[in-house]
């Protein structure tokens, strides 16, 4: 990529960023992976528009972040240059360790969180590069003087989430999800290094709430964005599986050369990184395609269904899936399929999912007052603004009935 090159976003239109060594980091192997990583699972099985990658997630989340520091910076918030760079490196590596389909197959192929994946490939960029990252990384871990350089990267009221937000509304076309972000971040302030919203944005913080609480009840947690994600990871756990077991001890695809790896020692959790890096969606999709003449019957059906999109049923509650219902659903389902050659338990999996606006345990949106005073966002919303937490819980069968 060329030296301050400049970038037309869909959304924001025509942007660049005011570091050359930025650049560099957009132009290096590990961040170009994300090109190949998609933003959202499998959710174009529900919106088909929605196959934008973390590449332009990324990209759009520095835009944002360049806005937010000149809006502080015009406030009279103190951030020299240095700062202003690192918390530019931080958010825009924040995503860097997502493996392929993003949060579907998270702690799958390998037992660490992307947040960790991407602070080890900081590590190597740092080595590698021309790019000091140390005071990212502080920021990144939350770790610097400062925390409000942190909050902007993470927190209620991110460039994170005001970019996926807007991202992910826009390829979906669910206008629920469309949020005033020009507007939350003109009014942000820092008050004894901790980020602020000036009491004017109440009703523009209220929006955005809602529809963060929007999008996870109509798209992020879709039912059938659910039962693809959960089929795709159920195929990975078999494959895994059979790698482990000795199904499967010699192959060309990438996945399951990265488990035979995994079972014969050559990675570990210490030297994961360089072969890692390696997957992508495209791994994953050609494994879907290798194995779907596969002789494991649970293998062969899981892919031929995700391929073809014979997507399974769910049933969702507010409450815990009973024994009883199980049962009936396993009975069911075995006059369907011979016992005799598949388990039909490894068919039939369930779960639970949780829709939350806003995290009351771990942070919170601080509003300024006319009077200077800081208080919680939750003294002064609506009543009609969703924030407590709620639970689905499902269970995901082959139909029975075409």
């Amino acid at each position: 990529m060329n030296k301050r090159k400049i970038i037309n976003d869909p959304i924001y239109g025509l942007i660049s960023y005011p570091f050359e060594s930025l650049y560099e980091l957009i132009d290096h192997p590990y961040f170009q992976r994300l090109r190949r990583i998609s933003q959202m699972g499998l959710s174009s099985y529900v919106y088909p528009g929605a196959t934008h990658t973390r590449f332009s997630h990324a990209l759009g989340a520095l835009h944002l972040m360049t806005q937010a520091i000149n809006t502080l910076r015009e406030k009279g918030v103190k951030i020299n240059d240095e700062e202003y760079l690192a918390v530019c490196q931080a958010i825009l590596l924040h995503d860097i360790g997502h493996g392929p389909f993003s949060h579907g197959l998270e702690n799958i192929l390998i037992n660490k969180s992307h947040e960790r994946i991407s602070y080890d490939m900081m590590v190597v960029l740092d080595k590698e590069t021309g790019s000091d990252l140390r005071l990212a990384m502080q920021i990144y871990r939350q770790e610097y003087k400062r925390p409000f350089l942190a909050q902007l990267v993470s927190s209620q009221l991110d460039m994170d989430r005001m970019d996926y937000l807007t991202r992910d509304s826009f390829y979906t076309g669910v206008v629920e999800g469309v949020i005033g972000y020009k507007r939350l971040i003109s009014m942000m302030d820092v008050v004894d290094d901790q980020l602020v919203m000036e009491e004017k944005a109440l009703i523009s913080i209220e929006k955005f709430l809602m529809a963060r609480h929007f999008m996870y009840k109509q798209v992020y947690l879709h039912k059938t964005a659910i039962v693809a994600e959960r089929m795709m990871k159920e195929f990975v756990l078999r494959l895994k599986e059979l790698v482990l077991n000795g199904g499967i001890s010699d192959s060309n695809q990438t996945l399951s050369n990265f488990f035979i790896d995994q079972m014969t020692g050559t990675i570990n959790d210490t030297n994961y990184l360089d072969t890692f890096i390696e997957l992508d969606d495209i791994d994953v999709l050609a494994s879907l395609k290798a194995f779907k003449n596969h002789p494991d019957l649970i293998l062969n059906y899981l892919s031929t269904s995700i391929l073809s999109r014979r997507l399974f049923q769910i049933i969702t509650q507010k409450t815990p899936i009973s024994s009883d219902l199980l049962a009936e659903i396993r009975q069911n389902s075995s006059k369907v399929f011979s016992t005799d050659v598949i388990n039909i338990d490894r068919l039939i999996f369930g779960g639970q999912e949780s829709i939350q606006a806003i995290d009351l345990d771990n942070d919170d949106i601080k509003i300024l007052k006319k009077n200077n005073e800081v208080i919680s966002v939750l003294d002064c919303l609506d009543p009609i603004v969703k924030v407590r937490k709620n639970t689905r819980f499902y269970a995901c069968f082959p139909k029975l009935f075409e």
